[in-house]
């Protein structure tokens, strides 16, 4: 996914007047933009490994947001947020089932000879090269602080 792109999905949002796909990618574009400004000032040229990772910031910005609303019991948030993360993720791609990640979360484990809590540092580091963009990294986090434990 590019920058480019994202903009061409505006322009076609736009002329179907799709309201709320329009709301999501111009806030998405604006983030693209800031996160070109905090890199490097207006010559920076965002990648795609960079656009990717401000789309993946913004969804778990919506999961957590979705998590919060629901302990408020604010369901008409959650409905938004849930329809925005939506959005979102027709930008990523396509994620690996829980089973798969459990996997290689397993696999990771013994490659790494970890076996306490204590090298879980370890193991994420070898896990965020594999999985980052493929799976949600606080559902990794989670398996790997199981297994550990």
């Amino acid at each position: 996914m590019n920058k480019k792109k994202l903009q061409e999905e505006l322009k076609q949002s736009m002329l179907a007047k799709n309201e709320l796909r329009t709301s999501v990618l111009r806030l998405l574009l604006s983030a693209i933009n800031y996160y070109e400004i905090q890199k490097g000032g207006a010559g920076y040229v965002a990648t795609d490994e960079d656009v990717l990772s401000v789309i993946q910031k913004e969804a778990k910005q919506r999961r957590d947001s979705i998590a919060e609303f629901e302990k408020a019991g604010r369901q008409d948030l959650v409905d938004k947020e849930q329809k925005e993360l939506k959005i979102l993720q027709t930008f990523l791609p396509e994620q690996m089932s829980e089973d798969e990640v459990r996997s290689i979360v397993e696999q990771t484990i013994s490659e790494t000879n970890a076996n306490s809590i204590q090298d879980m540092g370890k193991v994420m580091g070898a896990l965020t090269g594999k999985l980052k963009g493929k799976a949600d990294m606080s559902l990794v986090s989670n398996l790997v602080r199981q297994k550990l434990s």
